[in-house]
């Protein structure tokens, strides 16, 4: 039997029964609730006009926000969540919020139809660095890490400086008159929270959230056909870009077991449903290396709601999370109806979208090396090449890894995205770098060789050859950054300072 559709949003209680599986979040706030400040841009979550925040209840019995992309973000998977958009911010008299007085005195709106979303993006930020002045642990963010919470904001008049400078402003306000109150929000999410599966139809189609892993192999296995939904950063465009019918879908999102992380002396154990913004953030604490590619994957809005499992299960050959996983040497983990499976990553690619995994199995988490034992003298680089520095897909994504034994290479890796039609080892450079001496010589053998590992496609990121010369320079810099005694620092990103170290080689 259906259930009804449970969420808070304007101070109440909202029960959907009579909307699409696939009606996305800002349809209803601008069809049915109507909140039109919310607005729709692109629809597939990358210029950030639909910005709206999410608030969940944790473990701690707090609330945690984050930012998301109403356009393709799907209503039922708001059941048991708080939807806040610009609307719940004006305060009780009429009076501005402190986020938005901030926006007015730096002038950081033209035109306005961006604003709301940057409005919503800031006050995520807001409230997850305290928001009162009294607040014990109220911390104000640094400009890097505001312009890191608006990647995923796109504005043509402003030219940005001004919204960021708003942003530093909000923090010197004083606190809203009438503030979220966290504790009573958290009381009523606690009266949301189900039990057991929640099961919605609308139409014929179903849509169901089971609450353990063991429920979602059971669907799996008796409807193997049933679409997993995670984060909707993908399947969500699927419906608004390219009209597709999704049929039955199964949503992982409030499964908690499939939402931890566990690190141990030899691996880092990621489940298949924690963000990518969380998964990252763990990852980068063990491998420093990877906090540029953090930054870059896509937009602070589509991290908080896609899931490493599902950029994984996608197995996109542009995916930036697989060439720095397969470089670490990562497994992944499977599993249908009660049997669970683990290979290395690289083996659950084997074609252009085609993987080792049937159709009622599903990917239940991944498991990242720790640097212990021998991997303590690992040498690891991710680089990624797109037009622009934020929110853009790469035309090329690089790893490399090996273990120094003194100058000499041990377990070489090297794992490419956008090269082939998944994402690839180089073998062929790999065979001329292992157990080898790590000199330049070396290092101008294996670019040669990874004309034998890709044949690149000319698309609108990039041309052939562009590739393949980008994919050895790449690999040059790798030679740069980490060559015996080299004179730049262990975390040089720099360019221009690797181009200069090169020059004088």
């Amino acid at each position: 039997m259906t259930q009804p559709i449970r969420f808070y949003h304007r101070n109440a209680i909202r029960e959907i029964t009579d909307a699409p599986v696939t009606r996305t979040v800002l349809q209803y706030l601008r069809e049915d609730a109507h909140c039109t400040g919310t607005k729709e841009g692109c629809a597939e979550g990358d210029c950030g006009a639909c910005t709206v925040v999410v608030g969940e209840r944790n473990e701690a019995g707090g609330v945690s926000f984050k930012a998301v992309n109403a356009c393709i973000q799907f209503l039922p998977t708001l059941d048991g969540r708080a939807l806040f958009t610009v609307e719940d911010l004006r305060q009780p008299d009429g009076t501005l919020h402190p986020v938005q007085e901030a926006m007015v005195e730096c002038h950081g709106s033209q035109c306005g139809f961006c604003t709301p979303g940057f409005v919503m993006s800031m006050w995520s930020l807001y409230e997850k660095h305290g928001h009162e002045h009294s607040c014990a642990n109220r911390t104000v963010p640094s400009r890097d890490d505001i312009s890191n919470a608006l990647t995923g904001n796109l504005c043509r008049c402003t030219g940005y400086r001004p919204i960021v400078d708003a942003a530093v402003r909000m923090f010197e306000a004083p606190a809203p008159k009438a503030p979220v109150d966290l504790a009573a929000l958290s009381a009523k999410l606690a009266t949301l929270k189900r039990g057991e599966t929640f099961h919605y139809e609308f139409a014929g189609q179903q849509f169901d959230a089971p609450r353990t892993v063991e429920a979602l192999a059971q669907i799996k296995a008796a409807q193997p056909a049933t679409r997993i939904l995670a984060g909707s950063t993908d399947i969500g465009l699927w419906v608004t870009k390219q009209m597709r019918e999704l049929g039955n879908i199964v949503y992982v999102g409030q499964i908690e077991a499939l939402q931890r992380i566990a690190v141990s002396d030899d691996w880092i154990e990621i489940g298949a449903g924690v963000s990518v913004e969380t998964a990252y953030a763990e990852l980068a604490k063990h491998y420093p290396e990877l906090t540029e590619m953090w930054k870059r994957f896509a937009s602070l809005p589509i991290r908080n709601a896609g899931t490493l499992g599902g950029n994984i299960a996608n197995g996109s050959p542009i995916g930036d999370s697989m060439p720095g996983l397969i470089a670490l040497g990562a497994h992944v983990v499977v599993r249908g109806g009660e049997i669970e499976r683990e290979m290395p990553l690289e083996d659950l690619y084997l074609a252009y979208q085609k993987k080792d995994i049937a159709e009622h199995e599903f990917v239940v988490g991944l498991k990242v090396p720790t640097r212990s034992g021998a991997r303590q003298n690992l040498q690891f680089r991710t680089y990624k090449l797109s037009k622009r520095f934020d929110s853009d897909i790469s035309a090329v994504c690089a790893a490399f890894s090996f273990i120094a034994d003194g100058d000499t290479i041990r377990e070489p890796r090297i794992a490419f995205g956008g090269m082939a039609a998944t994402s690839k080892r180089a073998t062929h450079a790999e065979a001329v770098l292992r157990d080898a001496e790590w000199h330049e010589a070396t290092a101008q053998a294996a670019m040669i060789a990874l004309g034998q590992d890709y044949a690149p496609l000319s698309d609108m990121r990039a041309t052939s050859n562009y590739r393949l010369d980008a994919a050895k320079n790449t690999l040059y810099r790798f030679w740069l950054e980490t060559r015996p005694h080299n004179p730049l620092p262990k975390s040089a990103l720099d360019v221009r300072a690797v181009e200069a170290a090169g020059a004088n080689a």
